[in-house]
């Protein structure tokens, strides 16, 4: 049996806090210490040196890196993610596709449905950005192929892919979308997003059961005194997380630090939004069949559009401790503990207790990855 522990290390604690203290693996599983020296075989022993040993991280929202998009839709982009996404300490994914036609929608999920790569990221899953948004607030998504809410196209989506469709994105003022949201909370995460909604109809569509905003700020009203809209409906509706984007570019500073104040580090989700140009040069590149050009930290479209991020979750999280002022402490719960809650799979994933995955990260002072461990396995 292959046994590790991990010593010397300020170890993030379930209830949100560090302290010193030992990690004990055997096979994939975090293991409790009796468990760990009863197993039988040989242990290895990591020194954390006084490092911060964190659960891996989980982006429930992102297109692409490294030259690969969701969208391209093949097992080769999938791999190419995955195994980025792992150098960098984000362990579990779930790529999101873009506002596309019924048929590349599906082709998609036929490779998701099948899709494991053991050298990379626990692919857990698919997040269903579009086609069910507003026109008026499509932001980088293709407006040709915006469709009204659509329970019968989710559930074929859903049935090809395998049930692997953990998220799903819709505008709650556009047509059949109440419906739709009623029809589907119970099975499936709901998301408001790409909305024009006003504080009244985002109310009702997290009565219905939608509980969670897709990327907050971006492409939906903003947080006006006399008009709250959907953020200020959803800071009220305690069951209701937002995902935040902490690139330095598609929100403030300031915005970051009141919306964790807002919200509560419980309920704020950090993602990445990246696309394919994530790792890679400036350049010319596309986002759902879109051109975008990508110059420093900003990708855009033709007419200025900000297209998704170009920094992956991990520097997302680093840039909002050490540029924005947020807790790390806080921000571990933001990338690793609050997306998994959100898609249902903490039973597995986001914390470092016994019984879980093996997958953890180890950063210096400075917040570097020093050592990935993905399933037991050392990465880094």
């Amino acid at each position: 049996m292959t046994k590790h522990k991990i010593i010397n290390g300020q170890v993030f604690q379930e209830e949100g806090f560090f302290s010193p203290g030992t990690l004990y693996i055997c096979q994939d599983r975090i293991v409790s210490e009796k468990d760990y020296h009863e197993a039988p075989g040989e242990e290895t022993v990591t020194d954390a040196a006084d490092g911060y040993v964190i659960p891996g991280l989980t982006d429930i929202h992102f297109h692409g890196c490294m030259g690969s998009d969701c969208c391209d839709g093949t097992a080769e982009a999938f791999q190419t993610i995955a195994e980025y996404e792992l150098r960098q300490g984000v362990t579990s994914i779930t790529p999101a596709t873009m506002t596309m036609p019924e048929e590349i929608l599906s082709d998609i999920c036929r490779t998701a449905s099948s899709f494991s790569c053991s050298s990379g990221a626990d692919f857990c899953g698919l997040y269903m950005e579009g086609p069910f948004i507003s026109v008026e607030k499509k932001g980088a998504q293709n407006e040709a192929y915006i469709h009204p809410a659509d329970t019968g196209m989710l559930q074929r989506l859903q049935d090809i892919s395998g049930g692997k469709i953990r998220t799903v994105v819709v505008a709650p003022e556009t047509e059949g979308a109440m419906e739709f949201i009623r029809e589907n909370s119970g099975s499936i995460n709901i998301s408001l997003a790409h909305t024009t909604a006003d504080y009244d109809t985002a109310k009702e569509a997290l009565s219905l059961g939608a509980s969670q905003l897709t990327h907050m700020y971006n492409a939906m009203p903003p947080f006006s005194h006399r008009a709250p809209g959907p953020i200020g409906a959803a800071a009220e509706q305690e069951t209701c997380m937002a995902e935040l984007i902490c690139d330095g570019i598609h929100v403030h500073p300031s915005v970051v630090r009141a919306s964790l104040k807002l919200f509560g580090d419980d309920r704020i989700i950090f993602i990445s939004d990246s696309m394919r140009a994530a790792g890679m040069e400036d350049g010319e590149y596309d986002l759902g069949a879109q051109a975008v050009t990508v110059k420093g930290s900003l990708a855009t479209l033709k007419d200025g559009t900000i297209a998704g991020s170009v920094t992956n979750l991990m520097g997302c999280m680093r840039n909002a401790v050490t540029n924005m002022g947020i807790p790390l402490t806080s921000a571990v719960k933001c990338a690793a503990a609050n997306p998994v809650k959100a898609i249902g799979l903490w039973e597995d994933y986001g914390s470092l207790v016994p019984g879980k995955y093996a997958n953890i990260v180890i950063l210096n002072k400075t917040l570097d990855v020093e050592q990935v461990i993905h399933r037991g396995t050392y990465v880094l």
